[in-house]
């Protein structure tokens, strides 16, 4: 049965997923400072870096926005420990097209064991086989080869390379990976 409600919580075998909530920015932005060396090339958001009252405001905003079933910004928690592991998404919600776009980012401290890489896989099965999505996609910088791999080993396909596509955030043209994963 295919639902139109963005999912509050998802398990894995190792994670608990949920949409971010009020009282979450103290943990997002302990997560976001720890990693913002690997992170600042490649999210806009964390530069300058963010305070805990801009992570909680954030968090505010993405519980809103999931209220109002446009977008699901989610953590991912290790079930065993309750560790904040990175979070990612189904952005932009388009209920028409049956379409979600991904993002995700990873706690440095956390990485290496495929974590992410379940987390992500999960939400985009879940928007495909209970939200009835056709189409789930993510865009990524040509040059940023820890997501793009992680994307493949979600499942993703890639659709393309976009050349001269954007800006990336030192001001230079960039090339942009095209993944999806899609119903048919």
């Amino acid at each position: 049965m295919t639902s139109n409600l963005l999912p509050e919580q998802l398990e894995t075998p190792r994670l608990l997923i949920r949409v971010a909530k009020p009282g979450d920015g103290a943990v997002f932005n302990a997560a976001v400072l720890e990693s913002i060396g690997e992170l600042a090339p490649w999210l806009g958001w964390v530069t300058p870096a963010p305070s805990v009252e801009d992570s909680e405001l954030n968090c505010r905003r993405a519980h809103a926005r999931y209220l109002l079933n446009e977008d699901l910004m989610v953590f991912f928690f290790l079930k065993q420990s309750g560790a904040l592991v990175g979070g990612s998404g189904l952005h932009g919600a388009d209920w028409k097209n049956r379409k979600f776009e991904v993002g995700y980012w990873a706690r440095t401290a956390l990485g290496g064991q495929g974590l992410m890489t379940e987390g992500v896989r999960a939400l985009a099965d879940h928007a495909l086989q209970q939200l009835g999505a056709h189409r789930v996609f993510l865009t990524v910088d040509d040059r940023n080869v820890r997501s793009w791999r992680l994307a493949e080993r979600a499942g993703f396909a890639l659709e393309g390379v976009l050349v001269n596509e954007r800006f990336n955030l030192q001001g230079q043209l960039r090339k942009t990976r095209v993944y999806a994963r899609t119903s048919a």
